[in-house]
């Protein structure tokens, strides 16, 4: 059961709480604050592992009441396991409930684990969606082999549990292990988005995901946030969720250098539309074609949807399949089950990896004999196929289907 107080009025002091509560919570824990004037930190403690760690909780308390700048207060934890960033997110969450004026910040280290900078051109064929406020799905999302994870603010979140959820992402962002996997955030519509992005830029994210977006100045308006707030080069990706945004879309998609993929939001779109979403999926075409569109010729990446039937592999399956063959280069995910099927229906398929190696094969020996025309069997090769090819064969061998040095094998 969710217990979240909602953040009380400027300068109102007041008992708060934060997180999850009762018997059946795990890698997650509730923290409740009440200000006091004098006694100093007062802790209560309970916890899943108490002979453990109840020490170090103990202690991790004291030490965030003194970054966080509170002399005197009652503390209560109840934990189900949480790991330390956590622990550090939820009390902060507490605090800053109880204290609206408060201006100290409790922020773990950034780990070795989570050094990577942010890369434009990189593969998208899957992004898993994670709840922003449940951490006990962040900790082992790297695992499944995501091309990215979204730690989402929107959807997944209630509003009485954005505050909280904001803090808890820009911990994990500074803490947990994605296993190389892109670090994106997908932070909320208008201003809300805004104070999203106050919280975790520079805390690094590689991508942000810009929801409900119906114009150039939805995504100039986040850029221009994010420019303010950090030096780090953070990539932004709109979702395009009505049939405004999808009319406005070649604009979007140019709409800043930093637009490194487009999307779209079917569930959204088609509740615009009034009309029910449905597997053949002949309502949304157009808006997906108008999508692919406006993305190759701002020269940025097409992702396509989710699939939101988690147990419908087949159905998943034809779905990528058109997504792959209208020109998608990657869907959304909401289940690490649908990884797999959804890498294997991007990735170049063997018939695919053959013939791109011997255009390429063709191209060369013709290049090297000095010829300029290039054919393979009855059909003349040009410069456009072959880059595409070297496409293909670059994704083979990120994918681990072609080797890399297949160049050297024999025909």
């Amino acid at each position: 059961m969710m217990s979240e107080t909602a953040t009380p009025s400027t300068g109102e002091r007041r008992a708060a709480e934060a997180g999850p509560r009762g018997p059946r919570v795990r890698s997650d824990c509730w923290v409740g604050l009440t200000p006091q004037e004098s006694g100093g930190i007062a802790l209560e403690v309970s916890s899943t592992v108490e002979s453990s760690y109840g020490r170090s909780i103990r202690a991790a308390c004291e030490e965030g009441a003194r970054a966080l700048g509170i002399d005197h207060a009652r503390i209560e934890v109840e934990d189900g396991g949480a790991l330390p960033f956590v622990l550090m997110a939820r009390l902060e969450a507490a605090a800053r409930r109880a204290l609206p004026d408060l201006a100290g910040r409790w922020v773990p280290e950034r780990t070795e684990a989570a050094p990577t900078p942010a890369c434009r051109e990189r593969r998208r064929r899957s992004r898993l969606y994670l709840p922003g406020n449940q951490p006990k799905y962040m900790t082992n999302a790297g695992l499944h082999g995501p091309d990215a994870v979204i730690l989402d603010l929107e959807d997944s979140v209630a509003p009485e549990a954005k505050d909280a959820a904001r803090i808890l992402v820009r911990n994990a962002l500074r803490q947990v292990d994605f296993r190389g996997a892109e670090r994106t955030v997908r932070i909320n519509p208008g201003s809300l988005g805004l104070a999203d992005i106050d919280e975790v830029a520079g805390e690094n994210v590689h991508m942000v995901l810009i929801p409900k977006v119906e114009s150039a100045e939805d995504v100039l308006e986040v850029d221009e946030r994010l420019r303010a707030r950090t030096e780090e080069t953070v990539y932004l990706m709109p979702i395009i969720e009505s049939a405004r945004g999808v009319l406005q879309a070649p604009r979007i998609a140019a709409a800043s250098e930093r637009v490194a993929a487009l999307t779209i939001g079917l569930e959204d779109y088609t509740a615009d539309l009034g009309v029910p979403r449905t597997e053949q999926g002949d309502e949304s075409r157009w808006a997906r074609s108008m999508i692919v569109h406006a993305a190759r010729g701002a020269g940025v990446a097409a992702i396509d949807s989710v699939f939101s039937d988690v147990s419908d592999m087949d159905g998943l399956r034809r779905a990528v399949g058109e997504a792959k063959s209208m020109g998608f280069e990657g869907s959304g995910c909401i289940h690490p089950r649908q990884i797999r099927v959804v890498h294997e229906a991007f990735d170049p398929t063997p018939a695919e990896v053959e013939r791109a190696c011997r255009i390429v094969r063709a191209f060369r020996g013709a290049s090297e004999r000095g010829l300029g025309v290039v054919s393979l069997g009855s059909k003349m090769i040009d410069p456009p196929v072959v880059e595409r090819a070297l496409q293909t064969l670059a994704q083979a061998v990120e994918s681990g289907l072609l080797a890399a040095d297949w160049e050297e094998s024999e025909d």
